[in-house]
Order: C-alpha cells, then sequence, then structure tokens
C-alpha cells in the first residue's frame, strides 16, 4: 500500500452516476495492479419468504453468460488475463470482485459491467450449478459448526425472519427454484441504485470514476427499495436444541443472544464487550477459561454481527462431545461474570488498543481497502471514517460497556445449540 495512505489515512474519491451507482476510487501505486469491487446492497435478506436460496443461487449463475458473451467467453477473457472473480452473497450484500493488471482494467471492469448489467442465466447453466449448490448444502448439513449456527439464527429470530431464514435455502427450495425467480431478484434487487463500486490500485481517481461512468452510467434504473428488517421477538427464556450429527469426532455449540444494529450508538461498547468475551489474544475470556485453564475446546471465540437489522452476538465453541455439560457451564459462568461485574479496566484498556490497532490491518491490499470503502458506503460511516474509528473507541466509557453487558448477556435467555455427536444423555 502506498505511503501515503499509511500516513495519512484514506483519500478517496466519490461520486454518484445519475442512475444512483455510487462509486468510490482511491489511487495507490505500491504495485501495478487494481482491485475492483462492485457490490449491490441486496442479499439472502431479499429472497422471497417461500423461497430462500435464490439469492445464493443467483450467485452461482450471474457469470454463466450475458447478452453478449457467453459463459466460456467470460472464462477465456479471464483466463487470458489471469484474473478470478470472486462472487459472494450475504444477508445484505451481493458482490462481484476481482484484482486485475492496470493493463487490463478497462477489459475487466468492462467485463464486470457486462455480467452485473445483462445476465441471461441460462436454463442450462442453473442446473449446473443448481447440483453445485445443492451439494454445497449437503456438506453444510454435515459441518456441526455450519449447522449450529444456522438452528441458532433460526432459534433466535424465529423461520419468517430474514436473519433466521437460511441463506443458502433448504435442498426443496433449491430444487424449486426456476429461471424466472432469478430473473425476479436481479431485477427488483440488484438495480443500479443499489450499486457500489470501489476501485483501489494502480489508476488515478479521475480515470477510475470516469471508467466507471462509461460503463456503467447508461444503465437505467429498476426495482424496488432494500426491505426493512423487523425487530426479533423479545425472548423471555433459555432455550436448549441438540442436533445429532453422527460419527463426527467434535461437537459445536452455539450461543447466542440477538444484540444490536450497525448504527446504534452503543455499537462501540458492544464491540469492546465482544472483544473482551471472546476475541482478544487468543479468544478472550471464553478462550482463557474453556481452552487454556480447562483443556477442552478445539476453539472458543465469540462474534458480533450488528448489521442493518438486530445482528446477534454469538458465543462459537467446540469440544469433545463428552465435555458439552462442561464447556455449557463454562460459557455461562464467563457470561454471567461479564454481567454482573462488567470488564475489568485493564481488559478494557487492552480491547480498545486492539481494536485501534487493527484498523490499519483492514487496509494493507487493494482488495481490503475496496471492501473497507463499500462497508464505510453501506453504513454511512463518513471517507474519513479510518481516521475518525480511534476516537469513537476511546470515547467509550465502562459505564457503557459494563450496560453493553446487562443488555446483552443474559444466560436465562440464552439460545444454546449443540450439533455433533449428541444426544439427549448429553443434557
Amino acid at each position: 500500500m502506498s505511503g501515503v495512505t499509511l500516513g495519512r489515512g484514506l483519500t478517496p474519491a466519490r461520486a454518484t452516476l445519475d442512475n444512483g451507482v455510487v462509486v468510490l476510487a482511491q489511487e495507490s501505486g505500491a504495485t501495478p495492479a487494481v482491485a475492483i469491487n462492485a457490490t449491490f446492497l441486496a442479499g439472502s435478506a431479499d429472497d422471497p419468504e417461500d423461497l430462500p436460496g435464490v439469492a445464493y443461487l443467483a450467485r452461482h449463475t450471474i457469470d454463466r453468460g450475458t447478452k453478449s458473451l457467453g459463459a466460456e467467453d467470460i472464462a477465456d477473457i479471464l483466463d487470458d488475463r489471469g484474473v478470478s472473480l470472486r462472487i459472494l452473497v450475504s444477508r445484505h450484500t451481493f458482490s462481484i470482485s476481482c484484482v486485475c493488471l492496470s493493463e487490463d482494467f478497462d477489459d475487466i471492469l468492462a467485463l464486470i459491467a457486462d455480467v452485473a448489467g445483462a445476465p441471461l442465466f441460462p436454463e442450462e447453466e442453473i442446473e449446473k450449478r443448481r447440483l453445485e449448490a445443492i451439494t454445497a448444502l449437503r456438506q453444510d448439513h454435515d459441518d456441526p459448526a455450519r449447522v449450529a449456527v444456522d438452528l441458532l439464527h433460526q432459534d433466535l429470530y424465529g423461520p419468517d425472519h430474514p436473519y433466521g431464514r437460511p441463506m443458502k435455502g433448504t435442498m426443496a427450495s433449491l430444487e424449486r427454484i426456476e429461471r424466472q425467480d432469478l430473473l425476479d431478484y436481479y431485477v427488483r434487487h440488484l438495480t443500479p441504485s443499489r450499486l457500489r463500486i470501489a476501485i483501489a490500485g494502480d489508476i488515478p481517481d479521475s480515470e477510475a470514476v470516469a471508467a466507471v461512468g462509461r460503463e456503467f452510467g447508461g444503465w437505467r434504473n429498476r426495482g424496488g427499495e432494500p426491505i426493512t428488517i423487523p425487530l426479533p421477538s423479545d425472548r423471555r427464556r433459555r432455550s436448549l436444541r441438540l442436533h445429532p450429527i453422527p460419527a463426527k469426532a467434535q461437537a459445536d455449540l452455539a450461543y447466542g443472544f440477538p444484540a444490536i444494529r450497525r448504527l446504534d450508538p452503543r455499537y462501540y461498547a458492544y464491540t469492546i464487550l465482544n472483544n473482551v468475551l471472546g476475541q482478544f489474544g487468543l479468544g478472550g475470556r471464553l478462550a482463557e477459561n474453556i481452552r487454556e485453564r480447562q483443556g477442552m475446546a478445539y476453539y472458543a471465540y465469540s462474534t458480533l454481527e450488528a448489521s442493518l437489522g438486530e445482528g446477534p452476538l454469538i458465543t462459537h465453541v467446540g469440544v469433545d462431545p463428552n465435555d458439552i455439560d462442561r464447556a455449557l457451564a463454562a460459557i455461562d459462568a464467563e457470561v454471567r461474570a461479564l454481567r454482573e461485574e462488567g470488564p475489568t479496566e485493564q481488559e478494557l484498556e487492552d480491547s480498545r488498543e486492539s481494536l485501534i490497532g487493527s484498523v490499519p490491518r483492514l487496509l494493507e491490499t487493494n482488495e481490503s481497502i475496496c471492501e473497507f470503502l463499500i462497508y464505510v458506503e453501506q453504513f454511512g460511516l463518513g471517507l474519513d471514517y479510518d481516521r475518525q474509528v480511534s476516537g469513537l473507541f476511546r470515547h467509550v466509557t465502562m459505564e457503557e460497556v459494563r450496560e453493553a453487558a446487562r443488555e446483552a448477556l443474559d444466560p436465562a435467555r440464552a439460545a444454546v445449540v449443540v450439533a455433533g455427536p449428541v444426544s439427549s444423555a448429553n443434557r
């Protein structure tokens, strides 16, 4: 990354095309390469309620032919330039990204514009990719860690909530998705007004913005607005689900609560709380207790998934099946202690400095700069967010973190899922 970026922070150019496409460009001449990230602010949360998995299958098929290029043509253009498209879908994003040589930038940007703006979703390609998607889903169903987290979302939010529905769909829904469903999703949600394009690398900002204008400016707007994420239901009691997956060496526990939206003012206090619980060092208090002191966890950590809706705070633990009860008791103990006592002054300061120190690592490559710019734009955090974030964490008080712990952490209201070689005897 260039010295300018390291020394002064990001200085991206930002422009909005007439059709609503937002362009973010950051010049960095460290290498003769350019990263491109075209992200729609739409994802699996926008799937039809009765047909989960549409966004996931669209992700597998959007690059399999356009009005002007067949699947083999697209593959040849990429192969000739040594470029791989990375297409990902999350709850709220659908992204097409890659890294290319500076000399190939115009050709690759034109290709991405074609893939994003004129996909055909050919029937024969849908059938091929449907099989791949179903195979991937079967593999997920045999992975205790993935199963535990998916079921935890369902238990926290319910099957009708966008966060409770499976992101990849179900075997039945993937079988039912037709070409028209993909086209309907595309027309409604993958629209210019929801497209954010970040470009970082060896190209002047003005040239990057002009190139996006040429390739995407003529794309007419259509489609609908983003959905509103409803509040999760108020949890009044604890739940425990055991999901047997035989012949596995370990059991995986997912233990969590609904938390907050990304734009909630309490976000920075919650982030520090999560860091203390299961992120700092090798895994915060959870790893220190369960893995280091008791020696019974393959892994132990926590995540905070604050997003457009109230995303969850989840504890993830993998243990020997014989240690399930001990591990669950240890999680309860750490959650309860943090709720009742809050972090220590040292934990607060260490977590604060760790989180501030992690920001430069988010900007080490052109790809990560693009991802950061998309994230900043998605939540309207401001183009100087990389320089503001340290102050936002430094202003968090001990009382704010303690209040977050009292709000979020309550073993009596936790949802718990255990997947793996488990049975009622494990309770």
